[in-house]
């Protein structure tokens, strides 16, 4: 039978076998064990501990950077638009479209937030493509800008038209920042209205009269079934003045070229073309958006820079409720009649205003 024999490794690394004593058994199989010295030991445990510490310091910095993330994941959310995608460096492109007015408003108001605090935007292009709207909405929006021009740089591209409360608001980008309108761009029409119709000859053809119960002169200033009285209408021309005279201040201080006389000469309500708005000093280049892109970069000294665009989408629950109340709630006559008759101040290029929100 053979013999096993285990050496340790404080025997010889070289055993002999027990063939001397009995020649005819077959040879003794011998294992060596040998234990990994005490050095090479220790540096492998501390190589081990390193690797787990640097783990651990890198989720550590995954979950941060996660937290981050979500953490500014709320609406409006971030779209790239064009330039470099893997650029530090951002420009914000605000988008004006449509009539100035709710719900439109607080969605870019939200825009103009994000654009302020986000410390890699350096600079912002106004994009406008807007007949004008309600003058509070247009002063809130200009407000608001003017307070991010304060931080960053703001240049504007005008699109089809920027009339009205859209060059009101085109004016948040301050005296250093240039205005660049597309060949076929509209804007000016320069002032304000007060939507009103005068029914009162048809009412009289067929017999309906206004007979409001009111505590005082003018209370139903604005009624269409009876004509306007003079002191009616020296109130609400008092009204819109101050609107007109807010809307003249704003260009002039914000347009270089152009004094208080100057912007009076130009607030007829007209509609300008783009050459004819250059002409006038109230643009200042006829451009692409591309153009203006490119010299706002100049300006911020950008080589290299991501151009990125907000969106607040719809939210599911947002399209099927408004889904139901349309099958479930037909039009309230009398609501819409109501809020046809609040009297709206509008800076707004159009001979058919808006009457309802």
């Amino acid at each position: 039978m053979a013999d096993s024999r285990i050496f340790t490794p404080s025997q010889a690394s070289v055993a002999t076998t027990s063939g001397a004593e009995d020649s005819a058994s077959p040879p003794v199989q011998t294992i060596i064990l040998q234990s990994v010295p005490g050095f090479w030991r220790s540096w492998l445990v501390r190589g081990l501990l390193a690797a787990l510490a640097f783990s651990v310091m890198c989720n550590f910095s995954l979950y941060s950077a996660y937290r981050e993330y979500f953490a500014s994941a709320e609406p409006p959310y971030e779209n790239f638009h064009a330039g470099n995608e893997t650029a530090a460096d951002k420009i914000a492109l605000l988008k004006v479209d449509g009539t100035i007015m709710p719900p439109y408003t607080e969605r870019l108001l939200k825009q103009i937030e994000r654009a302020s605090k986000d410390d890699s935007v350096k600079g912002v292009l106004l994009v406008v493509d807007s007949p004008g709207g309600f003058v509070a909405d247009s002063h809130e929006i200009y407000h608001r800008l003017k307070q991010l021009t304060a931080k960053k740089p703001m240049f504007v591209q005008m699109k089809r038209m920027a009339a009205s409360g859209g060059y009101y608001i085109a004016m948040g980008a301050g005296p250093q920042g240039r205005i660049f309108a597309e060949p076929t761009t509209w804007t000016g029409s320069i002032g304000v209205i007060i939507p009103r119709y005068d029914f009162s000859k048809l009412a009289e053809k067929y017999g309906i009269g206004s007979d409001p119960l009111k505590t005082g002169e003018f209370k139903d200033a604005l009624n269409p079934l009876r004509p306007m009285t003079d002191n009616e209408r020296k109130l609400w021309e008092n009204i819109i003045d101050q609107s007109f005279q807010k809307f003249i201040g704003v260009i002039d201080e914000n347009r270089d070229g152009l004094d208080n006389a100057g912007v009076k000469a130009l607030a007829t309500g007209q509609i300008y073309t783009a050459d004819d708005a250059l002409g006038n000093k109230l643009i200042d280049e006829i451009g692409y958006e591309d153009d203006a892109l490119k010299a706002l970069k100049a300006k911020l000294q950008l080589t290299e820079a991501r151009v990125i665009t907000y969106t607040v989408p719809i939210t599911l629950a947002e399209q099927l409720l408004g889904s139901a109340v349309k099958v479930q709630q037909p039009v309230d006559p009398i609501k819409a009649l109501l809020d046809a008759s609040v009297p709206r101040a509008l800076y707004m290029c159009s001979w058919w205003p808006p009457l309802s929100q």
